[in-house]
């Protein structure tokens, strides 16, 4: 599994992704029954409410290899601020409408 990471901006000065990271090598959580090998190719935030920006840097992790992308729990649970993107399903959406498909979206982390 190749993932792209991507994950709130409003949560970047209190959380550097610590968690997410530790989830994905020790295959907890959203990752548990994962068989293959997991790559992190890339981590990015969703560039600032709305989220636009989430739906191009998706794009670009596929370009780059990416097969999963992750919405990090920040944004869909709120971890650690207590309070979920308002956007995450518009974002989400746009999302699978760009890349497609083919591509695995995981909606948390941790």
């Amino acid at each position: 599994m190749k993932v792209g990471l991507i994950r709130c901006m409003q949560t970047e000065d209190m959380c550097p992704a610590t968690t997410c990271f530790k989830v994905i090598d020790t295959k907890k959580l959203a990752f548990e029954g994962v068989a293959e090998e997991i790559e992190i190719i890339g981590v990015n935030s969703c560039g600032g409410c709305p989220g636009k920006k989430a739906v191009t840097r998706a794009a670009e992790m596929v370009k780059r290899g990416a097969d999963t992308i992750v919405l990090a729990s920040c944004i869909t649970r709120g971890n650690p601020i207590g309070f979920p993107c308002p956007y995450a399903e518009l974002m989400k959406t746009a999302i699978k409408k760009k890349i497609g498909e083919s591509i695995k979206i995981i909606d948390y982390t941790h």
